[in-house]
């Protein structure tokens, strides 16, 4: 029974030495004095506001993209035992100690030395040779602009490395099609070029363009697979769920899980909070919260309230009024109606409560039972502070003369009757009985004598002079001028009115809420508004003194200066190697009239190369070609400011096709043994530059030694390079 102890328990293994080597090499290559310069590198100004967020559990919305890349970055911060207490102000600030540099910059530096070893496997995977995935190894392990990127707190590298690691997984799972499909190993690469997309897309939305070139090259394998009649009904349809399941499905579960776990842990309010809506500010700890925790559910006459715009941009404001009216005329000569003024008010203050009364009641205090307000349900805004009713009338605005002014009504014995009733309409409603609620209704106010929509104009257009204290226009905007989210108001702050004398109310106005009625958001109500702000918050773009047009990224008639030692010439700067780069953009030109004229001689019934090899020139160019297309042409339609290293998962493609294209020279073009070797000789040769241009322009990428002024006069190669000399 136990004979199998007699035999010693053997473990045999096969290591690919070349790519331990290379995998080595780009560990070293990446993490070599990793803590230097140990002061704020170019965005790591950025990314560490975020990083510290993170660590104090603020929440906060960036606009560049999802979180997952900034929580990565975050987790390094987290191994280090990062406090999240360092002011990111100003790029060359020297760091405290309390700031763990290595840990920080670590995980995108792993990933920069984890893509020479990708860069190796995917050219073995399209049947190339191991000679040039070699080649296509070392030519990343040597690019200077990636070893700048990979070195500091940085997404750049960590992106490349999930596009690549995606790439790789569909083509071990795509060769492990023909013979073992849904084997353990098969079901594996699958799964993981999911995941890897999905993380690719969580660190930068640019992952996008990797994973739709995935799927179409997954597609249109799929449909050869559907004109193989060996294949029956039943294991076509188990193919395409797989392929569902694994190239879609899980990464929008994934994409979902980056979210969740980032609301998790910024349950804190910060400094972002009004952008967000009332809901979503008042499910965060402190802030809002403090104020809105408790407070009544359900809106009804007599409720004291204040209302809040729900646009939120360019600020947040609440609807507002005070003691003063309009000028009796404005500057342009116009007239007014002299009415107590209605504005829009961007801070918190007693003026911004008001009463919401049953036109048919005189009372200002909430039943008992609480009458609630529906949709469609009428009323009168009563002004808590003043007792005016908010009016509107065929008056022009003071700053929008097609809209209406809207006022308090103050009764001058003139013919001008009070128009103050108001139709609430809850533009969020699932059903036309719906109750109107604090915080979660979204509702438009609309004027029953003149269905004009009350409306924030300020956000629009400038705001008011002098006399009405700079605050922001608040007009009646016909409904025939269409939809706007100005002309949508929650409330915010909520109270039951007990008070029915003025000056009992208005010591109520300044008190907090007791009632204890908890509201909570969903986590699906929470990532489709956190979602939609991502994709639509747009800071203002200004010219950046490195910016550049993604014309320049081809040539690299660009650079970027990320840091200056404050004393002496050491400095680092995003610089590509530019043998690599002309290579990799000549490869391209190449590839592209080889295939146009293999193409045209097929046609004419002209096989140049065996099918086979026809077929690997064919996926090779899907893959490169196409990954740096995607990655590149649309930067073209972008309106935002461009910097060169949005070029670098672009350009990393091309890289690729470099060994892939002088293999294929070698083999299908240099048909004599003499040319064979003069060919050889040549790679060699410009190889030897390739390494020769990596080592000049080391002391710029690592930021070390210091060079003199002639010395960095003399890397200034093009004129158009922004090298830094200091005034002696």
């Amino acid at each position: 029974m136990l004979g199998f102890l007699k035999k010693p328990v053997v473990v045999t293994a096969e290591i690919n030495m070349n790519l331990v080597a290379l995998t080595v090499m780009g560990l070293i290559s990446r993490l070599w004095g990793l803590s230097y310069p140990r002061a704020v590198v170019f965005d790591e100004v950025y990314y560490g506001q975020f990083v510290s967020l993170y660590m104090k559990r603020i929440f906060f919305v960036d606009d560049s993209g999802p979180p997952f890349g900034h929580m990565l970055l975050a987790l390094g911060g987290y191994l280090g035992g990062f406090d999240g207490n360092f002011l990111w102000n100003r790029i060359g600030a020297e760091y405290s100690m309390n700031v763990p540099v290595w840990s920080l910059r670590l995980l995108p530096a792993l990933a920069g030395a984890l893509c020479v070893p990708l860069a190796y496997q995917i050219l073995v995977e399209l049947q190339f040779s191991h000679c040039a995935a070699l080649g296509a190894a070392l030519l990343v392990l040597l690019e200077n602009s990636l070893i700048t990127q990979s070195r500091f707190m940085l997404l750049e590298s960590v992106l490349i490395f999930f596009i690549l690691l995606a790439v790789l997984s569909y083509l071990k799972f795509y060769n492990l099609q023909r013979h073992s499909s849904f084997s353990g190993s098969w079901w594996f690469w699958l799964l993981l070029t999911g995941v890897a997309c999905s993380c690719a897309v969580g660190v930068k939305y640019m992952g996008l363009f990797t994973y739709m070139l995935l799927l179409a090259i997954a597609g249109l394998h799929f449909w050869h697979m559907i004109g193989d009649q060996n294949l029956s009904n039943v294991s076509l349809m188990c193919h395409f769920l797989a392929r569902g399941l694994a190239l879609i499905v899980i990464p929008v579960a994934m994409y979902l899980s980056f979210f969740y776990v980032h609301l998790t842990l910024l349950y804190r309010s910060g400094p972002h909070d009004q952008i967000m809506t009332s809901a979503f500010q008042a499910s965060l700890e402190g802030g809002l919260a403090r104020i809105t925790q408790g407070q009544p559910l359900e809106v009804a006459y007599g409720s004291q309230i204040t209302l809040r715009n729900v646009l939120g941009k360019p600020m947040q404001c609440w609807l507002h009024s005070h003691t003063n009216t309009y000028p009796i005329r404005y500057e342009n000569g116009r007239g007014s109606s002299h009415q107590q003024q209605v504005t829009c008010y961007p801070f918190k203050d007693v003026n911004n409560w008001w009463i919401v009364k049953d036109p048919g009641m005189q009372q200002l205090v909430v039943s008992n039972p609480p009458r609630p307000v529906r949709h469609g349900h009428i009323v009168q805004l009563v002004h808590g502070i003043t007792t005016r009713y908010l009016n509107t009338h065929d008056v022009a605005a003071p700053l929008s003369p097609h809209s209406q002014e809207v006022s308090c009504y103050i009764d001058y014995n003139i013919s001008m009757p009070a128009q103050n009733l108001w139709r609430v309409e809850i533009v969020n409603r699932e059903s036309d009985t719906d109750v109107w609620k604090t915080i979660l209704s979204e509702v438009r106010f609309v004027h029953v004598n003149t269905s004009a929509v009350l409306k924030a104009s300020g956000f629009i257009g400038a705001s008011l002079p002098e006399w009405g204290y700079r605050q922001l226009e608040v007009v009646g905007e016909k409904l025939s001028k269409g939809y706007h989210q100005s002309m949508v108001w929650n409330v915010e702050e909520h109270r039951y009115g007990k008070s029915q004398e003025q000056k009992e109310r208005e010591v109520e106005l300044h008190s907090p809420t007791q009632i204890d009625i908890s509201k909570n958001l969903s986590f699906m109500a929470k990532f489709t508004e956190l979602q939609w702000k991502i994709l639509t918050l747009k800071n203002e773009d200004t010219e950046h003194k490195y910016s550049s047009s993604a014309l320049d990224w081809i040539t690299m008639d660009t650079n970027i200066a990320y840091w200056l030692h404050p004393t002496s010439g050491a400095q680092i700067h995003l610089l590509g190697n530019v043998v690599t780069w002309a290579s990799a953009n000549i490869a391209a030109l190449v590839y592209t009239c080889l295939s146009l004229w293999y193409l045209i001689r097929r046609r004419r019934k002209i096989y140049d190369m065996p099918e086979d090899a026809w077929q690997l020139w064919v996926s090779a160019g899907g893959i490169c070609v196409g990954g740096w297309a995607v990655n590149y042409l649309p930067f073209f339609l972008m309106e935002k400011t461009l910097f060169l290293y949005h070029y670098l998962p672009a350009v990393t493609f091309q890289i690729l096709l470099i060994p892939i294209v002088l293999q294929h020279l070698s083999d299908h073009l240099c048909r004599s043994l003499l040319l064979k070797s003069m060919f050889s000789a040549l790679i060699v040769a410009w190889f030897s530059s390739v390494y020769f241009v990596y080592c000049t322009f080391r002391p710029v990428t690592y930021g070390e030694p210091s060079l003199s002024v002639t010395e960095l006069k003399d890397l200034r190669w093009k004129d158009s390079w922004n090298i830094l000399i200091r005034k002696q």
